[in-house]
């Protein structure tokens, strides 16, 4: 080490991960940014980088992806299907990443740097594309969280069914293809190919094909419309803080 005061030495650290830090942010920065709309989704490239999200000109969200054009899409939907807000609320701006960076994680340090900043409340907050997991299911989500704040839309449509009587298995994977949210369930479960329910028509929202589902399950089952997403297990309980609880009509009470 040097001694203080010398004059012909000093020390020198060379951070490269703050200086990627600050060259990500500054050209992010520089961008302007465009509604996120179909149009405009289209121009962006499938190309791996990272992108930032503004809902009503405020920054909310940073994130990195495989191809920005599909997590751009992803996310459009996503906001699609939740109340209180709009697609045509939100911009974006994004930046092509070179594929030998991600090893270096850009989107931690721009979230890093973003966070210390007070920016980007909607990282860590539902807006993703991954589902939070069973544990997070008895979660109490506070005021100011996505899931809270933008709940799941349960009038969402869903099309292209067929009216007469079907299994459910066929009933619940085209619900969980065309939701835009997460649709979580027992797997392999023979209840399903067993069951059926009669809809009647080829369209019918995300609301009434639970609702039939649910009274066309054996007692005990239980459908649960979280704030955030949906989840249908052979277990009944309270689940605080659920939008709306679907059941068998011969299902205990909890």
């Amino acid at each position: 080490m040097p001694k203080q005061g010398s004059s012909n030495s000093a020390e020198f650290k060379l951070s490269i991960t703050k200086a990627l830090r600050d060259q990500l942010g500054a050209s992010l920065e520089g961008l302007t940014p465009s509604p996120l709309t179909p149009d405009e989704i289209e121009k962006i490239e499938r190309h791996p980088g990272v992108y930032q999200l503004y809902h009503r000109d405020a920054f909310v969200y940073v994130g990195k992806a495989d191809s920005l054009r599909s997590r751009l899409s992803q996310h459009r939907e996503t906001i699609r299907g939740r109340l209180n807000i709009s697609p045509d609320e939100m911009t974006f701006t994004c930046l092509y990443v070179d594929e030998d960076l991600p090893t270096i994680a850009p989107e931690r340090l721009l979230i890093d740097w973003h966070k210390g900043r007070g920016e980007i409340p909607w990282n860590t907050s539902g807006i993703g594309n991954h589902d939070p997991g069973v544990k997070r299911d008895s979660t109490t989500w506070g005021p100011d969280h996505f899931y809270t704040l933008y709940p799941i839309d349960l009038s969402w449509p869903v099309a292209d069914l067929t009216p007469e009587e079907t299994p459910l298995s066929t009933l619940i994977s085209q619900a969980k293809k065309q939701l835009p949210y997460t649709f979580r369930f027992k797997k392999a479960s023979a209840v399903y190919s067993a069951s059926t329910a009669k809809l009647g028509k080829t369209t019918v929202t995300a609301d009434e094909i639970f609702a039939l589902t649910a009274a066309s399950l054996p007692p005990g089952w239980q459908i649960t419309a979280l704030p955030g997403y949906v989840t249908m297990y052979d277990k009944i309980s309270e689940a605080p803080g659920a939008l709306r609880i679907y059941r068998s009509p011969h299902s205990p009470t909890p």
